[in-house]
């Protein structure tokens, strides 16, 4: 039977000060609050205070996807002014320090800093997490193995945190290192079939390592209590056209993929730790480096790959009704991805400051 293939769309925004540009912590509770109130749990506290997460409600396609995200989106810059606050789509803040930030009053959260310690106070990072509905639980693994190939890809077009605690790190996607501290994250191995990845779980729950499969923070993975695969590698982009572009990518690339596993054809595996290769080029470089073709076994430039990938899709683009969403990518292309924007406006100003200023401009853009 054929997934429904619907989608949920989760983006983490920072709370900045207006007139510091720096992240704020404790009025943003009380945005968190407020904004509970007007848009119920399509908003949700994350692990410091001066995170905010909102998700968009299961939508049968992406336009439905993208209306929703420009409504969610729009609220939560208006409740931030409100508040004193200037709302900010970035993967990392370019000077923020990690040791002044105040985590969020939770047991969940508790946990994960007893668990964690340093790691997780200092994992101030802002992701972008994509949901494609498959229900059948042996497609999702199947897609999900060939899925991973596409992951460096994807992740390059949303690189969006060249800077950390005031350095430009020389990374695209600085979010993607800090994240690498935590256990069970990256892209994760092959699974034969759904019930060797429960048998996996299942183990570390026996063990005491996790308490329940949202713990394994892969790049990819099964939703544990929902019927998807959860695309967690990109960075937020710095614009809603940005997230809606690659939400419609990973779609269609899961769509593409169902068919060819359909037909008894499948997209060829790799080892993961060839995989990682790439994702480390994507992390490092962004759409200005090159991944290795491991068919031809050479460096092709990422723009060029891209350009392969989308070819590669284009038959599934009108069933899902993706073309227009999907053609935002040949834009970003050649914009650059926000690491590239923000480098840019750095290079001009010499200042941090305008570049959250942009960043807050570009959050703004397109709504």
């Amino acid at each position: 039977m054929r997934p429904t293939f619907t989608l949920g769309i989760e983006e983490e925004y920072q709370t900045i000060d207006p007139e510091t540009r720096d992240l704020r912590s404790h009025i943003a509770t009380e945005m968190l609050a407020q904004g509970k109130l007007r848009l119920e749990e399509r908003v949700k506290a994350e692990l410091h205070q001066s995170v905010i997460e909102v998700g968009t409600r299961v939508c049968r396609n992406i336009q439905e996807a993208q209306e929703d995200l420009f409504d969610l989106r729009r609220n939560m810059i208006r409740l931030a002014e409100e508040n004193h606050l200037t709302l900010v789509s970035g993967a990392t803040h370019p000077f923020a320090d990690w040791r002044t930030q105040e985590i969020y009053p939770d047991a969940r959260y508790d946990q994960v800093v007893e668990d964690l310690q340093l790691v997780a106070r200092s994992n101030l990072i802002f992701g972008l997490h994509v949901h494609v509905g498959i229900e059948d639980k042996e497609a999702a693994i199947r897609i999900m193995n060939s899925l991973r190939y596409f992951l460096p890809h994807i992740l390059a077009l949303s690189t969006n945190s060249p800077f950390w605690m005031g350095m430009d790190t020389g990374y695209k996607s600085y979010r993607a290192k800090v994240f690498e501290h935590f256990p069970r994250t990256g892209i994760p191995d092959s699974f034969a079939s759904y019930s060797e990845f429960e048998s996996y779980v299942q183990l570390l729950i026996k063990t005491n390592c996790i308490d329940n499969a949202k713990k394994i923070w892969w790049d990819l993975r099964p939703h544990p209590f929902f019927s998807t695969v959860e695309v967690r590698a990109c960075d937020i982009p710095l614009r809603a056209k940005e997230t809606i572009a690659i939400a419609a990518l990973i779609q269609a690339t899961a769509c593409k993929l169902w068919h060819l596993h359909e037909g008894n054809q499948d997209y060829r595996q790799y080892a993961r730790a060839l995989l990682m290769e790439n994702k480390f080029r994507a992390v490092r470089y962004g759409l200005d480096g090159k991944l290795i073709d491991f068919g031809k076994q050479m460096e092709v430039p990422v723009r060029d790959l891209v350009v392969e990938y989308l070819a590669f899709i284009d038959d599934v683009l009108d069933e899902l009704g993706c073309r227009n969403e999907i053609e935002y990518i040949h834009t970003m292309l050649e914009r650059g991805s926000g690491a590239d924007r923000q480098l840019q406006v750095f290079r001009e100003t010499g200042s941090l400051q305008a570049v959250v200023d942009y960043m807050a401009a570009e959050t703004r853009a397109d709504l």
